[in-house]
């Protein structure tokens, strides 16, 4: 397949991929809605960068290794388990803001840029079901003797889809209009995604890993 054949193929392909509801897109509305711009912006930057761990070992032929081992995949799965069951317990524990309190984001200006990308670099790097989707899409688009440096761009582009894909909703989300609406309860929206992700957590968890 030529380049640009495969260029729009994965295009589409990882739009729709990126679009569908998942932990990623959990986080980054939980964080654009409670928390603001920043912390959604920065959240869907760590995405992004998670989505390298995948096409690295995708592009080096390791996504067939990988997929075929149980064991490995048993590790990822309880590991993404346990870090979304976490994160959904601390949103069904977040609290009101105190009386006074003039922007529920407070409490996010204490967590570092690192963390904030990390958070959601740990939530796509850890996925599970990654692997198997890379290596559908990584048949579906590349062929045998397509040259690295074209490898290495489709695999940039598939970032910065992801990128823009979780920038938009962040930005949607931390609209000034739809901040106004969710400051009084933004504690209830983070409970209410929280428990979400919990969900994702415990059916992960508790999901066969075999085929």
């Amino acid at each position: 397949m030529e380049f640009y054949h495969a260029f729009i193929t994965l295009t589409l392909v990882h739009l729709l991929g990126a679009a569908s509801p998942g932990p990623d897109f959990v986080m980054v509305s939980q964080q654009s809605l409670v928390h603001g711009r920043r912390a959604g912006l920065l959240v869907s930057l760590g995405i992004a960068l998670g989505l390298s761990v995948h096409i690295i070992y995708s592009s080096i032929g390791l996504a067939t290794v990988i997929s075929d081992s149980a064991i490995v995949l048993s590790v990822m799965k309880y590991l993404a388990a346990a870090y979304l069951i976490y994160l959904g317990v601390k949103g069904i524990r977040s609290k009101a803001a105190a009386v006074g309190d003039d922007e529920q984001s407070v409490p996010v200006k204490a967590r570092s840029t690192a963390k904030l990308i990390s958070m959601g670099f740990v939530c796509n790097a850890l996925n599970p079901k990654a692997p198997l989707y890379f290596l559908s899409v990584f048949t579906l688009v590349v062929s045998p003797d397509m040259p690295t440096f074209e490898l290495f761009l489709l695999g940039i582009w598939m970032m910065f889809v992801q990128l823009a894909w979780f920038s938009s909703v962040a930005l949607v989300l931390s609209k000034p209009s739809v901040q106004a609406k969710f400051k009084r309860v933004g504690h209830w929206v983070d409970r209410v995604l929280g428990s979400v992700m919990l969900a994702f957590g415990l059916k992960l968890l508790f999901t066969s890993s075999s085929k």
